[in-house]
């Protein structure tokens, strides 16, 4: 087995570019920090979530990325009527999305996949999700495909304060560069308690997983290097690491890199708490792949948010969200997530993902 402190020496040698670049952006975030009124909030469950939409598509053809087959008379004859009806079936799932503990809905949503933020846009414009205060932060990222990750926030709980999105650049094996999706660091306050948040898409593992892994490491390391900067200012920092990470939680990437372990009692000051790692363990995930089950889509928590301080926001218990209409009922993918496409074929489905919750509690 390969020396993980090696491993680690060799990812950082290739991302010293980046360096200058993460701390210049850290200390604008602090030099640059707006005055906001903090919000009282009460003794109540908060409830922050993460959601694969699956290939949020306009059906415009947008010529500076490779859509095609989104659009009316591409591959999978992405009408306006399935776009609609794409649109509706994710506002059913937003609008139940951790409602039985937290009425109001989750105050933080970070979702990926989506193609801009007209599709957010018009996702909250529908009949589901209009009378909803959500709020959007997002920036189109040079991924070749086109999509996104972008975060929803309810302003009556989340203060939005200001983000950055991080380009990333990967090169392969023979030399070819191309962009993956960006990361966005978005800083907010939940009553008294600033939090940090990245929203991640890291790279899937078409191709092979070990060929692949380098990729996501190099996006974990990127968010360890957030982590850092911000800890180097503002020591044990409330901070929440999301996203899809095509990795499960026992992988290099989120058990090493990123210093998430798996039980809370073991979570040091530069430490992340992983709430799924013991989920996967028990075999529960979020997608299905060759009728087995991963679970690529994760929060993590960082050691101040399971400090139980009072008057803080801490983890209180998690959950991977799914309704029986969200699930395939019958076939070789029966119990699998109810998804858009089975290929080409519309599927009218929701996501190939099931949605992720960590729930805090003000003590």
């Amino acid at each position: 087995m390969p020396d993980k402190s090696t491993n680690f020496m060799f990812l950082s040698s290739k991302i010293n570019s980046y360096l200058s670049c993460i701390l210049s952006l850290i200390i604008f975030q602090f030099l640059g920090c707006k005055s906001v009124k903090s919000q009282s909030i009460h003794k109540e469950l908060i409830s922050i979530a993460f959601y694969n939409l699956e290939n949020l598509f306009d059906t415009n053809r947008d010529t500076s990325i490779f859509d095609e087959e989104f659009t009316p008379n591409g591959a999978k004859q992405w009408t306006e009527e399935k776009y609609r009806q794409k649109l509706e079936n994710i506002s059913k799932v937003l609008s139940e999305l951790a409602r039985k503990k937290t009425p109001s809905g989750p105050a933080i949503i970070g979702v990926c996949e989506i193609e801009n933020r007209e599709v957010l846009r018009d996702l909250l414009n529908t009949d589901l999700l209009n009378n909803s205060p959500y709020q959007i932060v997002h920036k189109n990222s040079m991924d070749a495909r086109g999509i996104d990750v972008a975060l929803l926030y309810n302003p009556n709980i989340f203060t939005f304060i200001d983000y950055k999105s991080i380009p990333v650049l990967l090169t392969d094996s023979i030399g070819s560069k191309k962009y993956t999706r960006d990361i966005l660091l978005v800083k907010g306050k939940i009553g008294n308690q600033k939090l940090y948040i990245t929203v991640n898409h890291w790279p899937s593992r078409r191709g092979g997983t070990a060929i692949t892994q380098k990729f996501r490491n190099k996006l974990a390391t990127i968010n360890r290097m957030l982590y850092d900067s911000i800890a180097a200012i503002e020591p044990d920092p409330a901070f929440i690491v999301m996203g899809d990470l095509n990795d499960n939680p026992s992988d290099e990437s989120v058990r090493f890199i990123l210093k998430a372990q798996k039980d809370i009692d073991y979570v040091k000051e530069s430490h992340f708490f992983n709430p799924f790692y013991q989920t996967y363990k028990n075999g529960e995930g979020t997608l299905a792949h060759n009728n087995s089950w991963n679970l690529f889509d994760q929060i993590l928590l960082s050691h101040r948010l399971v400090l139980f301080q009072k008057n803080e926001i801490n983890y209180d218990e998690h959950q991977v969200f799914h309704k029986s209409y969200m699930l395939e009922t019958d076939g070789h993918y029966k119990n699998h997530p109810k998804r858009s496409f089975s290929g080409d074929r519309w599927n009218n489905g929701y996501s190939d993902h099931f949605p992720t919750i960590v729930y805090l509690r003000l003590h």
